[in-house]
């Protein structure tokens, strides 16, 4: 079963969730026990053609919600609290600034240049500890090195 891509888990809960539109995709990393960060990376021995359809699949249920719904329709997030009660217009512009916040590889790229994950210095919101963190890091690692092939391949230091 797939477990990967945040995208999937983002568009799905705005474009699904969000406006009473659920997918019926299971998303396992909601599971009791799940690593709080399973949705950022791929293990091993889970295939890219098996993700991209994840996502393409995602990506088709949110294409469905907007061609459905006006931009002014409501619906409620959650876990924005009392800032929850959204129009579509509203999330769609949401999901550009996030797209652009996680385009590409560029929080890797700014993670090695000062050490730092998440969202701002004073508080990220990943929701593990620098401990945590390490840990979830060093899981991806050797997923990447496993599905490689190279589980002896060295690693660089890290901040």
């Amino acid at each position: 079963m797939q477990r990967s891509i945040v995208a999937v888990r983002v568009e799905l809960g705005y474009l699904g969730d969000v406006f009473a539109r659920p997918s019926g995709i299971p998303l396992p990393w909601f599971e009791e026990g799940a690593d709080p960060n399973a949705d950022l990376w791929a293990t091993a021995d889970e295939r890219r053609e098996d993700v991209v359809e994840l996502y393409r699949r995602a990506w088709a249920h949110g294409d469905a919600t907007v061609h459905a719904l006006d931009l002014d329709a409501e619906g409620t997030v959650p876990w924005w609290g009392d800032r929850g009660r959204v129009t579509l217009h509203l999330i769609l512009v949401h999901l550009i600034a996030e797209t652009n916040r996680h385009a590409g590889h560029a929080d890797v790229l700014r993670e090695s240049i000062d050490g730092l994950a998440g969202l701002r210095r004073d508080g990220d919101n990943l929701g593990v500890d620098e401990r945590g963190w390490q840990a979830h890091r060093d899981a991806v690692e050797a997923a990447a090195r496993a599905a490689t092939g190279r589980e002896d391949a060295p690693s660089r230091d890290r901040p």
